[in-house]
Order: structure tokens, then sequence, then C-alpha cells
């Protein structure tokens, strides 16, 4: 049998072909991985919470995982829909810790002019999407504030931080995807 060796990046809904063009190019070169873009989801209604007017981010994990195809190594869903987790008031994404789905919302990355200029959104989008995947291959938050890992509370914080890993994150992502097999 064939060991998965594709990262699938699925665009939810309509989102722009250069989005998922330019997230695939640059997740593999962070992650050595082919890509390929496959919607697996065409509706996340089942997620949507009305009081909130958001959609609850890990309900959509739960059943992208679900639905991940052979061939996939890891993936990572991408809306324009507002994400939120019960303890927040929103998040730019989220990811199962060393499983396979991850999302990200471009709403609040690329919400011009309310985020700024055109270029800040398309970095933050590299950004965040590189971010999810690496908790799919089990890395946590890192405390250094230039590494792609890097928790961010606000965009000033994504717009700090670097599209690289630290030099000790990359050590983990090599252990992560070894002891995958691949």
């Amino acid at each position: 049998m064939n060991q998965p060796d594709t990262i699938v990046i699925s665009p939810v809904g309509n989102i722009p072909a250069w989005i998922n063009t330019t997230i695939a190019e640059n997740i593999q070169n962070a992650f050595g991985f082919k890509t390929r873009v496959s919607p697996l989801l065409d509706d996340i209604s089942f997620a949507y919470e009305e009081k909130r007017n958001q959609y609850y981010s890990t309900r959509i994990l739960e059943e992208l995982a679900a639905r991940a195809p052979k061939d996939c190594i890891k993936l990572l869903a991408v809306t324009k829909e507002d994400l939120f987790i019960p303890i927040l008031t929103h998040v730019y994404g989220e990811a199962q810790l060393g499983g396979i789905a991850s999302i990200i919302s471009i709403s609040r990355l690329f919400a011009y002019p309310e985020s700024g200029p055109l270029e800040k959104g398309h970095d933050r989008i590299i950004k965040e999407a590189a971010h999810e995947l690496g908790h799919t291959f089990d890395l946590r938050h890192c405390e250094d504030d230039r590494c792609i890992m890097h928790y961010c509370r606000k965009l000033e914080d994504v717009d700090q931080k670097t599209d690289r890993f630290c030099r000790y994150c990359k050590i983990l992502l090599a252990d992560s995807i070894k002891a995958l097999g691949v």
C-alpha cells in the first residue's frame, strides 16, 4: 500500500485561485511534500453559530478529517468565513494537534482596508497556513516571536513574525516527518 504523500489544500466556497496556488506553492516549499488543491467541503453551514455570527472551527476540522483522501498526509482548508473556538472571540485558524486537518480563515487576514494594505493580507495568509499545518505535525506555539509557530493575538503579531520556522521548530518538524515514515 502506498504511503500518503500529499498535503491537500481545500478551498471552502469561492476562494480566489491565486490564494490556493500561493498557499500550495509555499506549503510545498516549507514542508517538502507535494500539494494539491482539492475542494472537500462545499458548505460549512453545519458549523455556524447564530449567536456569534461565526463558524465553529473544531466542528469543521472533524468533518474535514473524515473526508481526507487516501493520499493525503495533511490537509488545510481555506475559508472566507469568520472562525471561532468557544474560549476566544475569533481565530485566524485551527488545527488538530498531531492530526490531519487544519483550517484558516482569510476574513480577518485579508479584510482590506481594515487590515491594511493588500500585500500584508497575502503574507498573512501564507504565514497562517504554514502555522496551522505546523500544528498538524505536532508543533506547539513557539516563544520566538519571529518563528512561524509563534502564537498571534492580533494582526501586528502576524506581521512581525517571519514565514520561516526557527531552528528549534525545524528540528521538531523534521523529527515529526521522520516519525511518519515518509
